[in-house]
């Protein structure tokens, strides 16, 4: 029995430094409670830090039994960031293609 006491200390000794190091890095741990309509309120300070106001549209993204909400606005823009390269490339092959001399036969069946 006095080898599951110890594991027990020093999984709440692992668990403590672990929860002081995360909210020492900025993580905040909030406790909410989901409605009988599957709904819940996000508390106003983390609201007011994150910026979130009525009417903003979040994305609840879910990993396994994991969830994230996120602003859609912010995906948004990373998603914008991560296809910049992709629009580039895209034009610079097409622009292969429309400017094709060998195509300009076609223009005539267009009038």
């Amino acid at each position: 029995m006095g080898g599951v006491k110890i594991i027990f200390f020093y999984l709440i000794l692992i668990s403590k430094k672990l929860l002081t190091f995360l909210m020492k890095n900025g993580l905040q741990f909030k406790t909410i409670t989901v409605s009988q309509k599957g709904q819940i309120a996000i508390p106003a300070d983390i609201q007011r830090i994150t910026g979130i106001k009525k009417g903003d549209k979040l994305l609840l993204i879910r990993k396994g039994k994991k969830i994230m909400l996120e602003k859609s606005e912010v995906i948004s823009k990373q998603l914008d960031k991560e296809f910049k390269d992709i629009e580039a490339i895209s034009e610079l092959s097409l622009k292969k293609l429309w400017l094709n001399k060998v195509d300009d036969v076609w223009d005539q069946y267009l009038k």
